[in-house]
């Protein structure tokens, strides 16, 4: 596949060798897409009464002012704190990324909360998932986004370890 821009024709092996696309636009793609998230959490938790309503009405047919209503309601506010903490860490560890600060002990303590962050959102959409059966895979998506971060905190810890372990030999 052929593409042009101003700095000529490239292709898609192109990308791949960091012609046009490298680790500082990538970085900054992910940033942006974590203030693009923040900005549609906010939305959520503003319209939130009337996501819930089109839910209920159009995808559903149930009476919002039902128990399932409120209970999808309460759902996506108390899912929102953890969120929000999300988002929050996944900046600060971007940034430090972004800085050439990569393994280090604050970036294993934010990988923690964003696990951490992630299970509690599973925790708080099996609680609803009696009522609302499509939870459940929110839960399962939740829980293993946390169990992959987890793994990926494992080994930043290792890496730290060994990094720490070569400072010592030389």
């Amino acid at each position: 596949m052929l593409f042009s821009t101003e700095r000529g024709a490239f292709t898609v092996r192109d990308l791949a060798r960091d012609r046009i696309w490298n680790e500082s636009r990538s970085i900054r793609l992910s940033r942006l897409l974590v203030v693009l998230f923040f900005v549609a959490l906010v939305a959520c938790d503003i319209g939130g009464w009337w996501l819930v309503q089109f839910i209920c009405e159009m995808l559903v047919h149930r009476n919002p002012g039902l128990g399932g209503g409120y209970v999808l309601l309460a759902c996506l506010y108390l899912c929102s704190v953890p969120a929000y903490l999300l988002l929050y860490d996944m900046n600060r560890l971007l940034r430090n990324i972004q800085a050439a600060r990569v393994f280090l002990p604050v970036n294993v303590r934010l990988l923690r909360r964003i696990s951490w962050c992630c299970f509690a959102a599973a925790l708080i959409c099996l609680a609803c998932a009696p009522v609302w059966y499509s939870l459940l895979i929110v839960t399962v998506a939740a829980a293993f986004v946390g169990l992959i971060v987890r793994i990926v905190k494992n080994v930043f810890e290792q890496a730290i370890l060994m990094k720490d372990e070569l400072d010592y030999t030389v």
